[in-house]
C-alpha cells in the first residue's frame, strides 16, 4: 500500500460544528475511503454526518476530489495525491 499523502478537506459551514468550527482539515490518506476512516477517528461527529451506518456516503452529500465528483469515477477508491482538495457538498435539487 502506498504511503499516505496529506490532503485538504473543505468542510461546508453546516457541518463545521462537528469539527470545532474548522473550514478545512488536513488529513493523511491514499484514497477517499482511507480519508473517511481518518475522519471517523479524528472527527467522529463529522464522519457520522457524511456517512451512514454502513459507511456509505449519504445520498444527499457529494464528495469531490478537486473538480471531480467521486461518484463519477472510482467512488470511495478514488486515489488522492499531494495537493488534492476534497470538498464535501450538499446535493442541490429543485425546479
Amino acid at each position: 500500500m502506498p504511503s499516505p499523502t496529506t490532503v485538504t478537506v473543505r468542510v461546508p459551514a453546516a457541518l463545521r460544528s462537528c469539527c470545532a468550527g474548522a473550514a478545512e482539515i488536513e488529513l493523511p490518506a491514499v484514497d477517499v475511503r482511507t480519508l473517511l476512516g481518518e475522519l471517523e477517528r479524528r472527527h467522529a461527529a463529522l464522519h457520522s454526518r457524511i456517512c451512514d451506518e454502513t459507511g456509505a456516503v449519504r445520498r444527499h452529500l457529494n464528495i469531490f476530489v478537486n473538480a471531480t465528483n467521486v461518484r463519477d469515477g472510482e467512488g470511495l477508491d478514488s486515489k488522492l495525491v499531494p495537493g488534492d482538495v476534497v470538498t464535501i457538498l450538499a446535493a442541490v435539487s429543485g425546479g
